[in-house]
This record gives structure tokens, C-alpha cells and sequence, in this order.
């Protein structure tokens, strides 16, 4: 773990006289300790040395903003609305404390802003969209307010960062976000690059918040510039440490389950740090399942069910379910994929597009094709050949059903197209979106995704842009908006070349 020192006094020289005077904003080593052990979700030790900084150092406003840290994480690891909705009271009164602080301090709006966004963060999370897109304004507001006041405070840019890079991206159905709030614009390259200068000074500099900017660069670079490559080379080579870190763990699995690499994401999950002085972050159970469903493991199930068993929250709950009933489906068991997609109509929220999607399946009454699901696993967890082998002959046994018929060429793009097979992969991809753009599936949609993505690695930048523009202009009913946000995402990167 990097080794923290007081980023304030190593960057601005507040003269003593000013803090003395009234409240003021110090990352003294105590305060970085809260941070660290925050970070780490080790929250009750958090928690205790948070009140030694209290008490130690009363006038410390630096307090008041770790205080948030840890009711972010605790709500973030444990999930559960009614948490969320009794710490959501603490927000205004801290912003009342930190707006007393001393306006000479770039911490001064930064902490308010960050207050803002990690609500904001939660409020979305758990379906309050209006209000968490009011606080997402306000904070770019404040953000931007002090950049211009303090343009070398490197923490500024690790948030303006993140908001550049999505707010350039925003999906049509949030485009509303924008307009009823104004004044936000950015771009993916943006906000990577703000990203970039980051990270560059966190090489030359103890910088306390670069785990922040480690994560937020990868996972960027992960979902909306499709470069899972380089995400996976950025988190694994920096100070983020799997072993003690439970926030450093889940990052890197999540990175790892994306970019080729199931196995490193099964061995790191199996090996998640424990224990008392850790807060539970039960999400682990559903990851490691999944990472062992994808590779067609016959013990996945166990991990979804310690999941639902010891998981408290909502959001998560039916893609649980779903997951299970492909496992049965993928074990021989028709049955049991209709005992547990039932589920999925009773129990857990829709508020992420994947536990909607699930939904729809279980709505849909249709059970999935075998070895479709089992093709659409092991491509997700970077298996390709073995995808490419189940499904490369038979191409018979589906056109007779156009959903299966389109599916199936969809999944046979996919899986040429990562295995380096361009051609092919634009053949399958143009037939899948020839047929399937009047459809309600989301293959036609990621058909034209993928097709920009391949014309782009080609460099044939006008056809990437056609391609991108043709899959904004389709509307299927699932993961819409994270598709609409990689094309938006793929047109800023070819708009000029």
C-alpha cells in the first residue's frame, strides 16, 4: 500500500495563523489513517480512529469529509436501502460544517464536492435519479469552481476526471440530466486525460487519493473506451493490493472477469481478504460464481446461493436468481431454470439494467437455448475457442427460429471478432443487424457496436462513425443505455480523424 503523507501542505503552505483561527482542513496522519482503513473497509477501526481525530484535532474539517467516507463505503458494501436512506440525512449537516471551513484551502469546495458526488453516487444507485443528478451538477459546479481557483490541485482532476469522461457519454433516456441542469460538457478523451495527468503525478508524489484515480482510469478505459486490455495492465501494476483490500479485490476481479482473464478473477476471489476487522462485501459471493458459471464450473451454484443467503440488499438479487437458473439449465436441469427464473418476478429491484434484463427473461415465459447460454458464458469469460468450437456447426439447428437464428450469428460475431477474425466477424454482424434491427433484442444494437469497433481498429474511421450512429439509432429493450453509451463513446474517438 502506497504510504500516505499530508497532500495539502505539501501542495499549498496555509500560514498557521489561518488555522489557528477557525475551522480548517488538514490530512493530518491521523486523518490519512481513517482514510486508509476506510478505504480498506476496516470501517469499525475507521469509525475509532475517526474519534481520536475529533477529539485530537477538533477544528479539523478533514473529519467531517471522512465521515462521509465511511458512510459511502458502508452503504456501498452492505446495500440495504433502509441504511441508505437513514445515513442519506447526514449529507446537508456535513455540507453546513464543511462550508464554515477556511475558503483559502482547496479543500474547501473540493470536500463539498466530493460530499455531493458520493451521494449522488448512492442516490442512483437506488433509483432516486433526480435528486442524484441535481447533486451530480452541483458538484461538477464546485469542481470546475475550484479548478479555476487552484489549477495545481492534482485531487480536483482525479473527480472532473470521471464527470468529463461521462458526461459526453450520457445515454439519450439521461440526456434530460443535462438539459435541466446545464452548463456540464465533456469527452471520454477528456476526462481520461485529466485522468492521465493524475496518475503521472502520483509516480513522482505520495498522493493519497491515487487507489481512486487507479480504479476510476480502468474502469473507464473498461466500459466506455473498450480497452479492457489496458485496464487490466493499469490495476494490475498498481498499488492496489488484492490480499488486504477488499475495495482492491473486488476492482481487480471486476477487471479481470472483462479483460481475458476469468481465472485470475476466480483465484483472486477465492482468496478475498477476511475476517473481523473487514466489513462483509457480499458482492464477492455473486462475483465468484459468476466468474465459475462462465468458465462452466459444476460448484457455481454454491456462490450464488451464499450470496442470496447472507446479501441484505435488493439490487443484484435477480440477476442472482437468473445466473442460478442458467447454472440449472447448463447442468441438465430444465426444471430448475424454471423454479428459479420464477424467482426473478418476486424478489429484488430492477434498477441496473442487468437485474432488468433478467426481468425480461423471466417475463418472457422463453427458456433460453442450451447451448447458446453455454456459448454466451464462455465467450464473456474470454474462452473463445470453446465457444467458437459449440457453435461453429450448427447453424442448422437454428434457422427455423428467428430470435435462436439471430442470436446465434450474433454470438458467432462476437466470438470471431475477438478471435482476430475480422471478415468473418463483419459478416455475422451485418447479417445479424440486416435481420434483427426491427427487433426488440439487443443483438442488432451491439451488432452495430461491434462492427464501429471493428472499422475503428481497422481505421476506417467514416465506417466506424456509420456504424456507431447506426446502433444510436436502435432502441432495443435491453442494456440500451450502456450500448448508446460506448457508441457516443466511439463517435467522440473517430469524430476528428
Amino acid at each position: 500500500m502506497i504510504n500516505l503523507r499530508s497532500l495539502l501542505f505539501l501542495i499549498f503552505c496555509i500560514p498557521s495563523a489561518a488555522l489557528q483561527a477557525g475551522k480548517y482542513f488538514d490530512f493530518s496522519a491521523s486523518a490519512q489513517s481513517v482514510y486508509q482503513q476506510a478505504l480498506n473497509l476496516r470501517l469499525t477501526e475507521a469509525r475509532n480512529t475517526l474519534e481520536q481525530v475529533k477529539r485530537n484535532e477538533p477544528d479539523n474539517l478533514i473529519a467531517v469529509y471522512l465521515e462521509n467516507y465511511i458512510d459511502f463505503f458502508t452503504i456501498f458494501a452492505n446495500d440495504v436501502e433502509s441504511e441508505y436512506r437513514n445515513l442519506s440525512k447526514n449529507m446537508d449537516k456535513r455540507l453546513e460544517k464543511l462550508a464554515r471551513g477556511d475558503r483559502r484551502s482547496p479543500y474547501y469546495l473540493y470536500t463539498q464536492a466530493e460530499v455531493r458526488l458520493q451521494w449522488a453516487i448512492l442516490r442512483i444507485r437506488f433509483g432516486d435519479y433526480l435528486t442524484g443528478a441535481s447533486d451530480v451538477k452541483l458538484a461538477y459546479a464546485l469542481l470546475e469552481q475550484n479548478q479555476k481557483k487552484f489549477p495545481d490541485f492534482i485531487a480536483n482532476k482525479k473527480s472532473l476526471g470521471l464527470l468529463h469522461a461521462m458526461v459526453g457519454n450520457l445515454p439519450d433516456d439521461y440526456k434530460w440530466v443535462v438539459r435541466s441542469f446545464g452548463g456540464m460538457s465533456g469527452t471520454t478523451d477528456q476526462g481520461l486525460k485529466e485522468l492521465e495527468e493524475v496518475m503521472a503525478y502520483a509516480k513522482q508524489h505520495d498522493f493519497i487519493f491515487e487507489e481512486e484515480a487507479v480504479v476510476t482510469y480502468a474502469f473507464l478505459q473498461l466500459y466506455l473506451n473498450n480497452k479492457p486490455g489496458v485496464a487490466w495492465e493499469i490495476i494490475k501494476n498498481s498499488p492496489l493490493n488484492p490480499k488486504n483490500s477488499p475495495l482492491a479485490n473486488y476492482a481487480l476481479a471486476t477487471v479481470a472477469m472483462r479483460a481475458e482473464h476469468n481465472d485470475d478473477a476466480i483465484k483472486m476471489l477465492q482468496n478475498f481478504p477476511t475476517g473481523g476487522s473487514y466489513s462483509n462485501l457480499h458482492q464477492r459471493y455473486y462475483m465468484l460464481g459468476l466468474a465459475k458459471l462462465r468458465r462452466l464450473d459444476q460448484d457455481a451454484n454454491k456462490s450464488f446461493e451464499l450470496f442470496l443467503q447472507q446479501y441484505k440488499g435488493t439490487n443484484g438479487i435477480k440477476e442472482c436468481y437468473q445466473k442460478l437458473a442458467w447454472y440449472s439449465l447448463v447442468q441438465g436441469n430444465p426444471g430448475g431454470y424454471r423454479q428459479y427464473i420464477e424467482q426473478v418476478k418476486q424478489h429484488g429491484a430492477d434498477n441496473s439494467e442487468p437485474d432488468k434484463a433478467a426481468l425480461a427473461e423471466a417475463k418472457s415465459n422463453e427458456m433460453p437455448d442450451v447451448r447458446l447460454i453455454k456459448a454466451r458464458l464462455l465467450f464473456d469469460a474470454g474462452y473463445y475457442q470453446r465457444a467458437y468450437d459449440l457453435l461453429k456447426s450448427a447453424e442448422a439447428d437454428y434457422k427455423s427460429n428467428r430470435k435462436l437464428y439471430l442470436e446465434y450469428t450474433y454470438r458467432l460475431g462476437r466470438i470471431t471478432h475477438k478471435m482476430g477474425k475480422s471478415p468473418e466477424a463483419l459478416r455475422y454482424y451485418q447479417q445479424t443487424l440486416d435481420q434483427g434491427a426491427n427487433e426488440p433484442w439487443y443483438f442488432a444494437c451491439n451488432a452495430a457496436l461491434q462492427m464501429g469497433l471493428v472499422y475503428e481498429e481497422k481505421r476506417d474511421y467514416s465506417s466506424a462513425r456509420n456504424a456507431f450512429q447506426r446502433c444510436l439509432s436502435l432502441k432495443p429493450s435491453d442494456y440500451s443505455n450502456s450500448l448508446h453509451a460506448q457508441a457516443k463513446a466511439g463517435m467522440s474517438r473517430c469524430k476528428n480523424k
